[in-house]
């Protein structure tokens, strides 16, 4: 490797101190070089080192401005950021890397506080600089590292003045290391995490490794913490202090992520003094199962990028804290840290407020496969010391905290023997952790046989087998969460919940990468891969997350947190009242939470109290009943909801928090209410005109289209559709079954349907409409059938669909649209809600009453498509105001159906690539299906299952119009 540049040398660093573990704080001095510092961009990486042309000196020559650290230059201004997936963004050469080399010299003037004292030595720590760096200090060059997301730390003391330091650092956005880092997500090169200046006295604490074992047997806890120099622990609360280096025993309240349980420690040496906090537990892989302190745990995981959609991967600890209280919130449990190491503070809120981490070294290799995986650094041995190093900092780093449950080799590197040293050294240097590979279930290197996107029938199969030394099962990542969905988690729970050997899985991922950008007029929306003039891209697959890019929670966060929930209810309903309550913790018991009820009549509540429920134990059962139903003067469908809530403030949410909910029906209403009204006739049919007249509708005599109910205009008649704008999962490839359905629905024309109308007739009493409806070049059809009639005040609608041909795929949608003038945008409906719902996604559909101006009822996916449908509806209404006003209703008869309305048409959705092209019109355009196709998660995953298919079949649905005049 002699003669080629550093930054091209497989060598990972040179210079830099032995990795050690993070802490906090410490009582010894230290100094933040964050803030503004100058900076120059070069196109490509210089070959003479900068303090020989120009002292880097911004007087001193030309092209200096200034920049934000930490942070990304192509975020402030300074060229753009780019997106890629799997490909490598330069030609795979390893260790080469091409002439255009972006490269970001930084530097920073400082001076030393006047408490800085004058004795020990200091430590320069750089958190994390993406790609490869090369450091100098008042001239001297103090060294080079590769290792984007990885401590690294110079020896400085010498080298110190009290005034006029300066700190250099060149900063190239291409290195040898870019090969070991190709994780799908956004290149965004930069001095990215802290900088920080360390001052070590004499006999300062060099390291630290705690050992907190639990044993679940006798409630002991087994406390020894190894440190350089030798010093005491103390442990005030536990009565502890003892020397380092030495075993102590004593009862404690061991730690899990749902009783995040930390004690206080103080490490003492006669330089520092460091505090630690303490987590008491014990992880083992055995019986083929991952137990933590003796028991099964059940991973309701996320995989999490970090991410901010100003500042990239810069997070400040506010950010981080915002993350974990989210999941916390949402009933997330574990974190894959796909694919690198997080800040290591992070790792601290995970041990504060409970989450179990895998903990995931900075290394994806996944490029390679392009090239048939030809010089995959993994089982190249020139780079074994280069992962080997990666190894060690992400561990020697980590290794105190508690919430690190297992070790990750890194993903998605297909097999070498890199990955196996760093196995074997993983497993000297910390025996008490699992690691974890995706592979086979006999690879090696893995203590767990881990899975990415296997389908439902792959799971059930694995979780079914019974094979001799079979090793837990996870899914590392699944239910990809693009755009609208993910659908089918209810059915990957149950498996979870059912085979014991599967043990949960990480959803991919947490957040939409999302970078904020304006439009000309100031409007926001997010951009994507492609967006910045990337030479080669992969879109918007960078947005495929549970939270929007501001971290405002999607339908399908919602969704998990209703799947995953840890307390589940369940009963018959009617006149039984009894229930069951079953507690799915792994650990904790009910006694931190309360429960209460409410009755509600057609979504009016009625009446409501709380539950008495017993304190039950993790993994227990038991029997409550509810009150009888209250007095009502309400006709019409009852429910019972039943809540349990926190009962205290926690650190993560307060007091009254809903943790989970259960709905069951109430009694049957008398059937004088309970039903819709029989049809009442209002007159035959009649012509008048171009027109026909039927009870308060008003229908164009030639087309038999409805143009106006009781005086109210219809822009747009309702008439079939079966079109939605494809959701990212419907786009999705071909990986499982039910992959790329949006291109055959394109195919077959499904976004063009023409409706012909073949015969309007006055028949029965009421008026029949006949139409065939079907694309431009395909012989298959949709033979349709409106037949509308009297119905009181109102007017029914029975819809007769008969498919025509061998259809090869299922339907987007089977339903009406319609359109009305645009001043009717306020939206009430009983049924499914707030928010969206879909077949495969609908677990978190509260029945209601609900009430929102149309333009709320949209989601703002980062790439526009189908959204917003509430599912099981009984009735909606669009009235002008949202307390009453001139509108009109539609009532299921009897059907329940699915609701939608919109601004702009599917077609116009469908174009559109960001939420800006959105721009509404002068008509509400509202959506009544009988039948939606469900999302499943093939945009990298398995499609529909089988039960939420729209096949095209033979179908039947009512509806039932009428205007409303509400003062």
């Amino acid at each position: 490797m002699s003669g080629i540049p550093y930054f091209e040398d497989v060598t990972p660093a040179h210079g830099t101190l032995p990795p050690r573990a993070w802490w906090r704080t410490s009582d010894a001095g230290s100094l933040d070089l964050g803030g503004t510092w100058a900076f120059r961009l070069h196109d490509r990486a210089p070959r003479d080192a900068p303090f020989r042309r120009d002292g880097f000196d911004p007087r001193a020559a030309p092209g200096w401005t200034t920049l934000r650290v930490p942070g990304h230059w192509v975020l402030q201004g300074h060229g753009a950021p780019a997106y890629t997936n799997t490909r490598y963004p330069v030609p795979v050469d390893p260790p080469r890397v091409p002439d255009e080399n972006p490269t970001g010299d930084h530097r920073r003037e400082f001076d030393l506080p006047a408490t800085w004292p004058d004795h020990g030595s200091a430590v320069l720590r750089f958190d994390g600089v993406e790609s490869c760096a090369r450091v100098w200090l008042n001239g001297t060059d103090l060294g080079s590292f590769q290792g984007s997301r990885l401590p690294h730390e110079f020896d400085v003391g010498k080298l110190l003045r009290r005034r006029g330091n300066v700190l250099a650092v060149r900063v190239h956005q291409w290195s040898a290391g870019t090969y070991l880092e190709d994780q799908d997500m956004w290149w965004l090169p930069g001095i990215f995490r802290e900088v920080t200046l360390l001052h070590r006295p004499p006999a300062a604490v060099s390291d630290v490794f705690v050992h907190a074992g639990y044993d679940h047997r006798d409630g002991t806890g087994t406390l020894r913490v190894d440190a350089a120099p030798g010093g005491r622990v103390s442990v005030p609360e536990l009565g502890v202090e003892t020397a380092t280096g030495e075993t102590v025993r004593m009862p404690v309240e061991p730690w899990t992520a749902e009783t995040p349980r930390l004690y206080d420690a103080t490490l003492r040496t006669p330089g520092e003094t460091v505090p630690l906090r303490l987590g008491f537990r014990t992880v083992v892989v055995e019986d083929g199962l991952l137990r933590v302190n003796g028991r099964r745990v059940l991973f309701r995981g996320v995989n999490r990028h970090e991410f901010h959609p100003v500042t990239g991967r810069t997070l400040d600890v506010a950010t981080m804290r915002r993350d974990v209280e989210l999941m916390k919130r949402h009933h997330v449990n574990a974190v894959r840290t796909s694919h690198y190491p997080p800040h290591p503070a992070f790792l601290d809120l995970c041990d504060e407020l409970g989450l179990w981490v895998i903990d995931e070294c900075d290394l994806e290799t996944h490029g390679f496969r392009h090239v048939g995986w030809r010089n995959n650094p993994v089982d190249d041995p020139r780079w074994t010391p280069a992962l080997l190093d990666r190894a060690r900092r992400m561990v020697e780093r980590d290794k105190n905290h508690p919430s690190v449950v297992m070790w990750s080799l890194g993903n998605e590197c297909g097999g070498g023997a890199g990955l196996s040293a760093m196995a074997r050294w993983m497993r000297e240097r910390d025996p008490g952790r699992p690691l974890h590979y995706e592979g086979d279930p006999a690879y090696p290197d893995s203590d767990v046989h881990s899975r990415m996107y296997a389908a439902h029938e792959e799971v059930d199969e694995i979780g079914g087998a019974e094979e001799p030394g079979a090793k837990p099962f996870l899914l590392c990542e699944y239910a990809h969460a693009m755009g609208n969905g993910p659908g089918g988690l209810t059915e990957y729970q149950r498996l979870f919940e059912v085979h014991p050997r599967c043990q949960g899985g990480f959803v991919w991922e947490w957040i939409d990468h999302g970078l904020l950008r304006r439009t000309a007029d100031g409007r926001e929306y997010f951009a994507y891969g492609g967006d910045f003039g990337e030479e080669m891209h992969d879109g918007n697959f960078v947005c495929d997350g549970l939270v929007f890019p501001d971290r405002t929670p999607s339908p399908g966060l919602t969704e998990y947190a209703k799947v995953v929930e840890p307390v589940r209810v369940t009963g018959r309903g009617g006149e039984d009242r009894e229930l069951t309550v079953a507690n799915l913790y792994d650990f904790a018991d009910l006694s931190h939470l309360a429960f209460d009820w409410t009755y509600a009549v057609e979504g009016v509540e009625v009446a409501a109290g709380p539950l008495d429920v017993p304190p039950l134990r993790a993994g227990a059962s038991g029997r409550v009943r509810l009150p009888p139903p209250p007095d009502h003067a309400l006709g019409g469908e009852a429910w019972w909801t039943v809540t349990a809530r926190l009962a205290a403030d926690t650190a993560w949410a307060p007091r009254g928090h809903r943790v989970a909910w259960a709905q069951v029906p109430g009694p049957p209403a008398p059937a004088a209410t309970a039903a819709e009204p029989a049809p009442v006739p209002a007159g035959a049919p009649r012509r008048d005109g171009t027109s026909v007249r039927l009870g308060p509708a008003v229908f164009d005599a030639r087309t038999g289209a409805l143009t106006a109910l009781g005086g109210l205009p219809f822009t747009d008649p309702p008439r079939l559709d079966v079109w939605r704008a494809p959701t990212d999962n419907d786009e999705g490839g071909a990986r499982q079954p039910g992959g790329r359905t949006a291109a055959q629905w394109r195919q077959l024309g499904l976004h063009r349907v023409h409706h012909r109308t073949d015969a309007v007739r006055l028949e029965d009493g009421g008026l029949t409409v006949r139409t065939r409806v079907a694309a431009a070049g395909t012989g298959l059809a949709l033979r349709t059938a409106y037949r509308w009639a009297a119905d009181g005040a109102g007017v029914r609608l029975t819809v007769t669909v008969d498919p025509e041909g061998d259809w090869p795929c299922p339907l987007p949608r089977l339903g009406v649209r319609f359109g009305l003038p645009a001043r009717f945008g306020h939206a009430e409906w009983f049924g499914g809600g707030p928010g969206e719902g879909y077949p495969d996604a609908c677990a978190a559909a509260l029945l209601g009453r609900w009430r929102a101006p149309v333009d709320a009822l949209q989601t703002p996916y980062v790439r526009p498509q189908e959204n917003g449908a509430r599912p099981g509806v009984r009735w909606a209404e669009l009235r002008e105001r949202p307390d009453g006003g001139t509108g009109v209703r539609i009532t299921g008869a009897p059907e329940r159906f699915w609701f939608s309305a919109r601004r702009w048409t599917s077609e116009q959705l469908d174009a559109a690539a960001h939420t800006t092209d959105l721009t509404p019109g002068d008509t509400v355009w509202v959506h009544l299906d009988h039948a939606q196709h469900g999302l499943g998660s093939a945009s990298c995953g398995p499609g529909v299952l089988p039960a939420h298919r729209l096949d095209p079949a033979p179908a039947v649905f009512s509806l039932r119009f009428t205007a409303q005049f509400v003062e």
